[in-house]
């Protein structure tokens, strides 16, 4: 599909909702994309991206950063506590805040760095066990811990079972974060993004539209 075409469904999507232009950023999702595949679409002016692996992204986006101006890198996937301190400094925003450890962990780092990624709270909508976030019944408390550590949580975060229909998981979200006073939605991806963005979405996270499909072997 590529990178314009995806631009173009989220513009249509936008208006469809009745959003205005921009209200929805794009994270482009380049984990384990060949770096051919990643300069081209920097070349193509693109500037925001989600890595899930701390030690994948230190390893490539530092060069980028120098070459392309402007840049900005999101953590979108889980965050080991003993990685905290690196992603602190690699990352822009993280979107996998989900236990109170790793919120107290933030804590300390934000505080001797007087700085702190924007943070956004992984929800587990579907409840499923094997997957990470918070249980909806925990977040209010959650949410009020963290702001007591003068973390800066701007939004939530979710992925829907892949066997049920997004679009309750996206309503979900969008009220609980409505609930919290949290502008931040970041959700939908290359198989419901539209439907995202009709729930309310300011995020969402995209890799194989645009880059095409990742290959895993050797990982």
């Amino acid at each position: 599909m590529g990178l314009s075409e995806v631009s173009a469904r989220i513009a249509r999507a936008e208006a469809a909702a009745g959003r205005a232009p921009g209200s929805v950023r794009l994270i482009a999702v380049s984990k384990v994309q060949p770096p051919g595949r990643v300069e081209a679409v920097l070349e193509e002016g693109h500037r925001l991206f989600g890595e899930n692996y701390v030690q994948e992204a230190a390893g490539k986006w530092p060069a980028w950063r120098a070459a392309f101006p402007g840049v900005q890198v999101h953590m979108i996937g889980p965050l080991q506590s003993n990685k905290a301190r690196q992603a602190v400094e690699l990352f822009e925003a993280i979107h996998t805040l989900d236990r109170p450890s790793l919120a107290e962990r933030l804590a300390r780092l934000a505080q001797a760095r007087g700085a702190s990624p924007d943070l956004f709270v992984q929800v587990n909508t579907g409840q499923e066990p094997q997957k990470a976030g918070l249980l909806p019944g925990d977040l209010d408390d959650f949410v009020a811990r963290a702001r007591a550590l003068d973390l800066p949580v701007v939004g939530l975060m979710c992925i829907p079972p892949e066997a049920q229909d997004a679009a309750p998981h996206f309503a979900m979200l969008a009220g609980m974060a409505a609930r919290n006073g949290l502008a931040g939605l970041s959700m939908g991806m290359s198989g419901d993004y539209e439907a995202a963005i009709a729930a309310g979405a300011t995020h969402v996270r995209v890799g194989s539209a645009i880059f095409g499909a990742r290959d895993y072997a050797g990982r």
